[in-house]
């Protein structure tokens, strides 16, 4: 029986939704929006905080590595094609079919930065603070250039004379070999009578649009060979050493490299040697930004406002209205 007065708890839940909202939608304007479209092949590149060598390979670390990227894939239905985690920074190529990386990269750099502060006694965010950069490979040659660059990313940086001689989790043999990467649930931070699974199988896979992936595959490994041996060439003329695979295992994780760290470089979204393709895309992505902002602006009048396919941030968050998928042509 209503007393005529305003319910306070009522009042109090729409307040706080109104907050959220509000919230959402000063996130928002502060960063630059972008689309999320299910079937698209990223490559995501994240650092450590500080550039330090929080991921220094070794058994643990390169267990939770796997372990938690496992996890994080299966959970978000994410195929993983290839990775390479550095001491201080990883590039992960995956494949996303139902348009869900953005959790899946929440996930999965929250559980190892949770796992690795735990091994190494740290309270502090493990990962940098910049914005990660996340990248859409858009063609299938951009696909094996990419690959190439995530395989020999410790051969040019000066750390190894081949990529095999990384200490690190070596995902280029599974994917060549097609065996399943295997970890364990790590000791040092989950519960054994929790949630998580004890152990963990990763899968890696090509594209499915890959047709022949024997030769794709014989195509990769023969561009990775042609770098290891420029780089070899390259420090015969210059007598330069890399750092080898011993040092790496001596090294301290609190180090952190002595170059200079580049700053405000280019932070591309696209991946494509091809012109056309990457004017294309681009476009693409300009035209969608621009129907973002003209929603977001109806939505912050209080008119109705209908979001472009692909919106992610205010659709989970915020619940706003988003077109549907367009139709096949």
């Amino acid at each position: 029986m209503s007393n005529g007065r305003t319910n306070p708890w009522s009042a109090r839940v729409k307040l706080g939704i109104y907050a959220l909202a509000e919230n959402v939608l000063v996130v928002c304007a502060m960063t630059r929006p972008r689309p999320v479209f299910p079937g698209h092949i990223i490559v995501a590149t994240r650092r450590c905080t500080q550039r330090g060598f929080l991921l220094r390979p070794d058994e643990e670390t390169n267990n939770a590595f796997v372990y938690c990227l496992g996890e994080a894939a299966q959970r978000f239905d994410v195929k993983i094609v290839l990775s390479q985690m550095e001491r201080n920074h990883h590039h992960t190529m995956l494949v996303d079919p139902q348009g869900r990386h953005v959790e899946f990269r929440e996930h999965f750099h929250k559980m190892m930065a949770k796992s690795q502060n735990a091994l190494r006694g740290r309270w502090e965010n493990m990962w940098a603070s910049v914005e990660p950069c996340n990248v859409e490979v858009i063609s299938l040659a951009d696909v094996l250039e990419q690959l190439v660059y995530i395989a020999t990313n410790p051969v040019k940086d000066g750390l190894v004379e081949n990529v095999h001689h990384w200490p690190g989790p070596n995902f280029l043999k599974a994917l060549m070999t097609g065996t399943p990467m295997k970890a364990t649930r790590p000791k040092h931070f989950f519960r054994e009578d929790g949630p998580m699974p004890a152990e963990i199988e990763l899968v890696l896979g090509l594209p499915d649009e890959v047709e022949c992936k024997q030769d794709f595959l014989a195509e990769l490994r023969r561009r990775i060979t042609e770098v290891e041996e420029a780089h070899a060439l390259e420090r015969q003329r210059t007598g330069r050493r890399v750092i080898g695979r011993r040092r790496i295992l001596r090294q301290s994780w609190r180090d952190s490299p002595t170059s200079r760290e580049p700053r405000r470089g280019l932070r591309p979204r696209v991946a494509a040697r091809d012109k056309e393709q990457r004017i294309a895309a681009l476009q693409r992505n300009k035209e969608w930004e621009v129907a973002y902002r003209e929603a977001y602006q109806n939505l912050r009048a209080g008119t109705p406002a209908e979001f472009p396919y692909g919106t992610y941030w205010l659709r989970r968050f915020a619940n706003v209205r988003v077109k549907p998928p367009p139709t096949a042509s």
